[in-house]
């Protein structure tokens, strides 16, 4: 790992060494944009034109579109433009109770009734960018920016696993100290980190857009998902956003960043939005061009869509002042339409929401992917008694619950809780995972592999609550499925299930 600024290095200094490599990069990046290799897929005068000319829709249109999103969950197939423009302009309450209901069932059609589990690792939070929205930003004083050390790191790691993780999505500012390099040398030391039977098996990375050979340096080192959310994709609010000058006012740059992933061998991207910037129905369809244009070029759709909402931060007038905040009922509508619009996605539902509203969206979003016992401080978790730090973190969260009390919820409303990464370290990413995805058998794979990562948290962290209802009602509620759908996992999850028991075998997948 790199050794960081020495702590009695002036504060004046190292914004001089970040102002000079700010600067080298964005020469190197407009030197990029000025001869891109891929097609500019955001048209913004087309999007405005396709939401104007589907601002009516008949209720005969929008049950047509219902019928067809069921069908593409059997083969993958996206919904079009105009008819996700469609779906954001319905208003009947009647024909909102189906888009819920199909929402849920295309969920449960290809990923099967259980909620991935991971949780959120902020490793370092300098930034040399000044986005308005941001309490990282580069001008907000309110806010400690902070790298962690390797002993730190370790603690954090610590505290993961010694309450079940085993699953992140580690998060880095964009500033020389937290470049490329410390990027990888951090992943590498989250897959070295062991304590007792606690490890971290999968370390997703949201982090800024790289170039191809820094991507493969990260790549090198086994990373699971590269999330670079776009924030919008209406260009004149990006501009407005992200002040001119600094690296992520760069748009080409930035929406183009997951095709330089792809050329540099990672092939699980991730695609997400920070609803409130814009008009919510403009930035759906940011979301469905951007999938759309990866298909086009790799054959390859994002892995997963987040769909983060503007939150309170410390510093940050702006976070409550936007004039397009997205109110409770239109989340929902947003999550539920982007499962019907691409029916092969993760679909992340991130712990800034509260828990009720938590809960109502998996119902009728089709969530697969949630974040529980989160921190979203640097060096957070090894303070978990503190559920906010806003000198510390980057937003406000909504929802402070443990991990245990998350999963006791989960189990009571009848999901299996999964903390599988069975999927990366067997080949099924990309290309791979796709047909899989696409076609609704990867919920075999889903269900067998959650029942074991349930079963490992079971014998390792549960409370006593979720332990009796996770053995006496979860376990064989879906080793039940799996006898009726896959029987032959079945039998084999039951002996891998004996195996855990008798011989304290771990990390057993299919």
């Amino acid at each position: 790992m790199k050794t960081k600024n020495a702590p009695n290095e002036s504060d004046s200094a190292r914004r001089s060494d970040d102002r000079a490599w700010r600067e080298v990069r964005l020469e190197r990046i407009r030197r990029w944009e000025a001869e891109p290799r891929y097609e500019r897929f955001i048209d913004e005068a087309n999007i405005q034109a396709t939401l104007n000319a589907n601002a009516q829709p008949s209720r005969e249109a929008i049950l047509d579109i219902i019928t067809k999103a069921r069908a593409n969950a059997h083969t993958g197939t996206m919904l079009t433009p105009a008819e996700v423009a469609s779906l954001a302009a319905c208003t009947d309450p009647e024909l909102w109770d189906s888009i819920f209901e199909t929402a849920y069932w295309i969920k449960q059609t290809v990923y099967g009734n259980r909620i991935v589990l991971f949780a959120p690792l902020y490793v370092s939070s300098p930034c040399v960018n000044n986005c308005l929205y941001c309490g990282f930003r580069s001008s907000n004083n309110t806010v400690v920016k902070r790298t962690l050390t390797p002993d730190e790191l370790d603690a954090e790691f610590r505290s993961l696993v010694n309450v079940g993780h085993k699953r992140l999505i580690m998060v880095y500012g964009e500033s020389p100290e937290n470049d490329y390099q410390y990027i990888r040398d951090t992943i590498a030391a989250a897959y070295r980190f062991k304590d007792g039977p606690g490890e971290i098996r999968r370390a997703n990375v949201n982090a800024a857009p790289l170039f191809v050979e820094e991507y493969r340096e990260v790549r090198s080192v086994g990373i699971g998902t590269y999330q670079v959310f776009q924030e919008t994709y209406h260009l004149p609010t990006y501009q407005r956003v992200h002040p001119k000058g600094t690296l992520k006012a760069e748009f080409d740059w930035r929406v183009l960043g997951l095709h330089r992933a792809q050329d540099a061998g990672i092939d699980d991207v991730a695609i997400g939005v920070l609803f409130g910037l814009y008009d919510w129905r403009f930035e759906l369809l940011g979301l469905l061009h951007h999938a759309l244009a990866l298909e086009k070029e790799f054959g390859v759709g994002p892995h997963t869509i987040s769909y983060p909402r503007l939150e309170p931060a410390e510093g940050t007038p702006f976070a409550t002042h936007s004039p397009w905040q997205v109110t409770d009922e239109d989340f929902k509508k947003v999550v539920a339409i982007i499962r019907l619009m691409c029916p092969y996605t993760g679909s992340i539902l991130t712990a800034r929401e509260r828990p009720d509203l938590r809960r109502e969206v998996m119902r009728k979003g089709g969530v697969s992917q949630m974040d529980a016992g989160s921190r979203i401080a640097v060096g957070g978790y090894a303070q978990m008694e503190r559920e906010h730090q806003p000198d510390r973190q980057q937003f406000v969260l909504g929802d402070t619950r443990s991990l245990d009390a998350f999963i006791l919820d989960l189990c009571r409303e009848g999901y299996l809780p999964s903390f599988c990464t069975a999927g990366y370290r067997e080949g099924r990413t990309g290309a791979n995972f796709m047909p899989l995805a696409k076609h609704a058998t990867v919920k075999n794979y889903c269900i067998a592999n959650g029942v074991l990562t349930f079963q490992e948290y079971l014998i390792d962290y549960a409370s006593e609550a979720v332990r009796q209802i996770g053995r006496e009602t979860v376990i064989p509620k879906y080793l039940g499925w799996l006898d009726e759908h896959v029987p032959a996992l079945a039998d084999k999850a039951r002996g891998n299930l004996e195996r855990m028991q008798r011989e304290a075998a771990r990390d057993l997948h299919f």
